[in-house]
């Protein structure tokens, strides 16, 4: 959320250029200082999703929104377009904290989200090009082939069995022509989306309701009652923060959560006969289970996008326009998506973008509410959010609606049992010990993908620090 990100020309992302002006979210300029009876921070999809139920179940609230630079400026609106049922914990983590019990229930949660986002899709009339063409997740070697197994097995051992199922190379061939392909995990649990389309129609949901979005409006500090902004101060009840990547921004917070990098591109419109090569038929999302994190989709207009992690964390945590492009990881995004469909290799590469996705020190998300400051802090999706915020954006407007509506009675909302709502991460490490780190382990990520690719045997170069920091 720095300040100069709206002065400074940055490369638009594939799903801005799509946006029409009919599309885009109305916005209005913050005149000086203001009262509101709930501030929302952050102007992605977990602040409007927040607004959004938050306008549905207290309607005469006044709720506003600011951002530092529009709606969907963020990870929220240059993703990958995964609306899908993953969280950064998973299954086995998620037992080991809260119980069997509890991850089933949140799973099972997640699940229910997807059917609640196309319900909103088709009751505000949003275009967010989206097919619910599920996830495969590839195995291209030995390694992976083990890893994929093992996701199998989890998810049937949690009682998922039925909807996440294993293909064997043939039949993993015929929905996903790969190379190397070896076998696959698919689910019908995601749905692929244009993530600004999708932002920008919550955004248009959201100003229906009465909600105002205020842009450009910088947050710099939190306290009882009031938000200070460079235009002045907003006092208010309640404060929703939902800063995600640009929490350091925040006075204070600048190790409350990490801005990693995640990068993409995009092909030109691709021919018929290459789809017919390639596969992706119902546009499933796809991924494979190598360390530095891919992941791509068929985009409604027949092109690739395709990302990766693994560009270089910037010391104190810093955030740069500048940072949202880098060659070395476009040449690398570029190599990982002609090794995996080898048809590529000739097509036009339209768009290279990328920013800053939000990780907590303990790589899970969640919400949590410190009514002593009136605050609810949510968030911590490490790229897995396109469809959590919508989850998240519903406890939000439960936790508050049940502080505002308090009557001494004790049945809570099935939301706010769920294992997200709690604690917030412990900080991150001060410099340089961050920064040594995340760069280690991204190095060594990469260096275990490469060991992986020529032993075939798993690595376990580092494989603490890899699970540790760049992993779900």
């Amino acid at each position: 959320m720095s300040s100069t990100h709206q002065h400074i020309q940055r490369p638009n992302s594939l799903w801005e250029d799509t946006l029409s002006a009919d599309e885009r979210c109305a916005e209005e300029p913050l005149e000086s200082s203001m009262s509101a009876d709930i501030t929302i921070i952050g102007a992605g999809l977990t602040g409007l999703w927040s607004a959004y139920y938050l306008s549905q179940q207290l309607p005469d609230a006044d709720i506003v929104v600011i951002d530092t630079a529009g709606v969907g400026f963020g990870a929220s609106g240059r993703n990958g377009g995964w609306a899908s049922a993953l969280l950064p914990m998973g299954l086995e983590r998620i037992e080991r904290e809260h119980g069997r019990d509890a991850a089933t229930q949140l799973q099972t949660e997640m699940h229910s989200t997807l059917d609640e986002i196309q319900r909103v899709l088709a009751a505000e009339s949003i275009d967010a090009a989206e097919q619910r063409g599920g996830t495969f997740t590839a195995a291209r070697s030995a390694p992976q082939l083990k890893r994929v197994a093992h996701e199998v097995s989890t998810y049937q051992r949690f009682g998922f069995g039925d909807e996440y199922h294993f293909l064997n190379g043939a039949a993993a061939s015929d929905v996903c022509n790969m190379s190397e392909l070896a076998g696959a995990m698919f689910t019908p649990h995601c749905i692929a989306v244009n993530p600004a389309k999708l932002t920008h129609g919550i955004g248009r949901a959201v100003v229906r309701n009465g909600v105002r979005i205020l842009s450009p409006v910088r947050a710099t500090a939190l306290g009882r009652g009031s938000v200070t902004t460079e235009r002045g101060t907003i006092s208010t009840k309640y404060i929703v923060q939902a800063t995600e990547g640009y929490t350091s921004d925040i006075d204070g917070q600048h190790r409350n959560m990490v801005p990693l990098y995640s990068m993409m591109i995009a092909t030109e419109p691709l021919p018929d006969d290459m789809w017919d090569t390639i596969g992706l038929a119902n546009r499933p999302t796809f991924d494979d289970t190598r360390h530095l994190i891919v992941y791509g989709q068929r985009t409604a207009d027949g092109r690739l996008a395709f990302g990766g992690r693994g560009a270089p964390y910037h010391f104190g945590s810093a955030i740069r326009p500048t940072f949202d492009t880098n060659t070395t990881m476009r040449n690398r995004i570029r190599a990982a998506l002609v090794d995996l469909f080898p048809a590529v290799r000739d097509a036009r590469i339209t768009h290279h973008w990328g920013g800053p996705l939000g990780i907590p020190r303990n790589w899970a998300c969640s919400v949590h509410a410190n009514w002593s400051d009136g605050i609810v802090t949510a968030g911590g999706y490490v790229g897995d959010g396109v469809s959590a915020t919508n989850l998240f954006g519903r406890i939000v407007a439960d936790l508050i609606t049940e502080r505002e509506h308090d009557s001494g009675q004790h049945d809570r909302s099935d939301l706010l049992q769920l294992p997200v709502v709690g604690p917030l991460s412990r900080r991150w490490e001060p410099e340089p010990i961050r920064w040594m780190g995340i760069n280690a382990g991204r190095v060594a990520a990469r260096f275990a993908d490469i060991s992986e690719h020529r032993t075939g045997k798993t690595s376990r170069f580092l494989g603490g620090v890899i699970d540790g920091l760049l992993r779900r």
